[in-house]
């Protein structure tokens, strides 16, 4: 993997944060398209994209955090200022929050930011897994002998489990699951992005975001190396399925809603 694209004398540039900033610019070019669409200012874009950035990465640090709280405590300055170590639905919350505050501030209606806010935050993510495969963050998934498999060397956080700390075998080759991720949001984007123009109440395209996202989520999991939680899932997948039962309800009782004035 190339965690270091290239260094130029003091100044290094670094393949996840390069992907993370490109991740950054196609949200933010799909916010810009449709505040614009829908009658808001567009430069309103760039302080959502920001106030998500900022607010997706403490959230995301904070609950890793939470999760590992025994081996914080035991040295704590690892964490705070390691490049890796993030949780995607802590990041989730925290970047929800942060562009709360922005939306309110301008006025905008959160259901509505909301669905012009889930393509590109889907977008976002897949580009996101991309630097992490690059990178070779930990995020890969179990041992396999499939065509595709691939051998994360040279891998941000070593080449061990990112969980029991156990080196694996030289050249042991695992399911890419980065890339799986990057694919399901390309489908996904490609599912919300013709819905924006259908004339949907506001809020259906984030209800359909959080049931397609947490079906991805949910089905990666089976192949990344995440231990399980309870009943043989893991912490990722229980979240997952709060997220689809959230957006479940949410989409069956505001459809019964418009149809009960309509008649």
């Amino acid at each position: 993997m190339y965690p270091v694209l290239f260094s130029i004398g003091p100044l290094t540039i670094y393949s996840f944060g390069t992907l993370m900033a490109l991740a950054a610019l196609c949200a933010g070019w799909i916010v810009w398209l449709e505040l614009k669409r829908y009658g808001y200012d567009p430069e309103i874009s760039s302080t959502m994209v920001f106030a998500a950035a900022v607010g997706g990465l403490l959230g995301a640090r904070i609950l890793f955090i939470l999760e590992e709280w025994s081996s914080f405590i035991r040295s704590p300055l690892d964490f705070i200022f390691s490049g890796a170590g993030f949780t995607w639905y802590g990041g989730m919350a925290g970047a929800a929050l942060a562009v709360t505050w922005v939306v309110r501030r301008y006025g905008i209606p959160w259901l509505k930011a909301a669905d012009i806010s889930s393509p590109a935050v889907t977008l976002a993510y897949g580009i996101g897994r991309i630097g992490c495969h690059i990178a070779g963050d930990g995020d890969w998934g179990t041992v396999t002998d499939v065509p595709w498999a691939v051998a994360y060397t040279n891998a941000i956080i070593g080449w061990v489990h990112p969980y029991t700390g156990l080196p694996y075998p030289p050249g042991v080759r695992v399911h890419p699951t980065p890339i799986y991720e990057f694919l399901e949001s390309l489908a996904i984007f490609g599912i919300l992005w013709p819905l924006r123009k259908k004339g949907y109440a506001d809020g259906k395209i984030f209800w359909i975001y959080l049931i397609l996202s947490g079906l991805a989520r949910f089905t990666v999991e089976f192949w990344r190396v995440n231990p399980p939680l309870a009943s043989g899932l893991s912490e990722a997948q229980w979240f997952s399925l709060a997220l689809i039962g959230i957006g479940s309800y949410l989409l069956y009782t505001r459809a019964q809603k418009g149809t009960a004035r309509e008649t």
